[in-house]
């Protein structure tokens, strides 16, 4: 598991949104930080609870000038279907080769019940509008994330 490091510039990419629209990093930076999240899969349960609770926290996230992205290899189609279910505020990435995964150290092997495979890894890069990764935490948990993020930033959960 490599990929960039607090204090390091975050690689830009351009990717397919849930819409089949184009988001680029570095344009979106122009606008506000980004808190680049990495997850498994649409529409299990801690993948669930870790949107649920960036859903929540988005309109204090983006009071203080900060977006969130999702990133997962599911299709467009399961992240609409996600998105409306949940009712998530935010945009998600379609990943389906894993090159973003990948270029952020956000792939690598995993072990369940003694099976050996190669998996997302749940990781969030808090990037500043300057480029640079302020934090990064890669094998996470998704219960209590969202909380501990704000508490890194600052910020307030009103």
């Amino acid at each position: 598991m490599s990929g960039p490091d607090v204090g390091d510039k975050a690689p830009d990419f351009t990717a397919k949104l849930q819409n089949d629209d184009d988001w680029i990093l570095s344009e979106n930076l122009k606008e506000t930080g980004i808190i680049l999240y990495f997850y498994p899969k649409d529409s299990t349960p801690g993948c669930t609870t870790q949107a649920c609770d960036f859903r929540d926290a988005m309109p204090v996230l983006n009071s203080e000038n900060w977006t969130v992205i999702g990133v997962s290899r599911d299709s467009a189609s399961s992240h609409l279907r996600f998105i409306d279910k949940q009712n998530l505020n935010f945009d998600l990435i379609v990943d389906s080769d894993t090159e973003i995964h990948q270029l952020y150290g956000a792939w690598g092997e995993k072990k369940n019940y003694g099976k050996v495979y190669m998996g997302a890894i749940r990781s969030t890069f808090i990037i500043g509008q300057d480029g640079i990764i302020q934090w990064c935490g890669k094998g996470v948990k998704s219960k209590g994330h969202v909380e501990r993020l704000l508490k890194i930033l600052d910020i307030e959960n009103q």
